[in-house]
């Protein structure tokens, strides 16, 4: 695309923008207050690491390290070659606090230098790091508890849209969570998974075996779809519109008291309607509530 946001500091050095500039016009992408954007500096990337940190630890009871206690930051390896994409309230101030949604995206050649793609601790991905063309994967997303509202999400989606048309991704995938780890408590939503999402074998990322949870844990004619996509979060819900399918298995995560899916969204399977409700959004988010 031909808009650009201006970089610097780590984000240049770490190849956030290879060419000094990324998928975002500063201030385009914007409702009232609120703005998203790429992380600029070290200081915003501590924000989201410490955003991160409010609400997987203190408010969904994961298991810090003693590290990461220490710091009040979910931080690791991965975080330095990563892109992290932002949600800013600019009635905030300019200071960590203004810092109220974030999502975590990495691209092939950065995962290269970071030595694999985080979902690789639970999945075998070879068949999507060996898709042709670029692929995305996403992660660590997360809202700020008085920010989970339409705008808020839609502001983070369209983030996303821009980056992937900017940089022709072709593939993007991650884990996603279901909150709990007792499968069997989450059976029917998984079992709805399984059955009606599952991605073609080409593309199928399995569970590591000494990690594999089977996610057919009812039979197919008790899943009842309205109550397993109720049962399932907002942002799984979201890839399946886009055209998702899951992976092979399911994996207890129990640093982050979750079961994750392997999620993965061929973007040429976004149809023509998206499209044109992004391009519609982007001219509309200066002035009303995005639908």
């Amino acid at each position: 695309m031909a808009d650009v946001y201006h970089l610097h500091g780590i984000g240049a050095k770490r190849g956030m923008a290879e060419n000094g500039s990324g998928p975002f016009k500063q201030g385009e992408l914007r409702w009232n207050s609120l703005e998203v954007r790429l992380a600029a500096d070290d200081s915003e990337i501590d924000a989201a690491q410490a955003l991160r940190y409010r609400v997987f630890y203190d408010e969904m009871a994961a298991r810090p390290s003693p590290e990461a206690a220490r710091a009040r930051r979910d931080m690791d390896a991965y975080d330095p070659f990563c892109d992290h994409l932002l949600v800013i309230d600019h009635a905030r101030g300019a200071g960590p606090e203004s810092v109220v949604g974030t999502y975590r995206l990495i691209r092939r050649h950065a995962a290269e230098r970071a030595g694999g793609f985080y979902t690789s601790d639970e999945y075998d991905i070879s068949a999507l790091v060996d898709y042709p063309g670029e692929v995305l994967e996403l992660g660590r997303s997360c809202v700020d508890k008085g920010y989970r509202t339409r705008p808020t999400m839609q502001l983070l989606w369209r983030g996303i849209a821009e980056y992937v048309f900017h940089y022709d991704i072709a593939l993007m995938f991650g884990c996603a969570s279901l909150h709990g780890t007792e499968p069997s408590a989450l059976a029917m939503p998984l079992s709805y998974l399984y059955y009606h999402h599952l991605a073609p074998p080409a593309l199928r990322a399995r569970a590591v075996s000494h990690r594999y949870v089977d996610m057919g844990l009812l039979p197919r004619d008790e899943v009842v779809p309205r109550q397993a996509l109720s049962d399932l979060p907002p942002l799984l819900k979201g890839y399946l519109r886009l055209g998702g399918f899951v992976g092979d298995g399911a994996v207890v995560d129990y640093q982050f008291n979750t079961t994750d899916v392997c999620m993965l969204v061929k973007t040429d399977l976004v149809t023509e309607k998206y499209y044109r409700h992004y391009e519609r959004r982007s001219r509309e988010l200066g002035s009303s509530e995005p639908g």
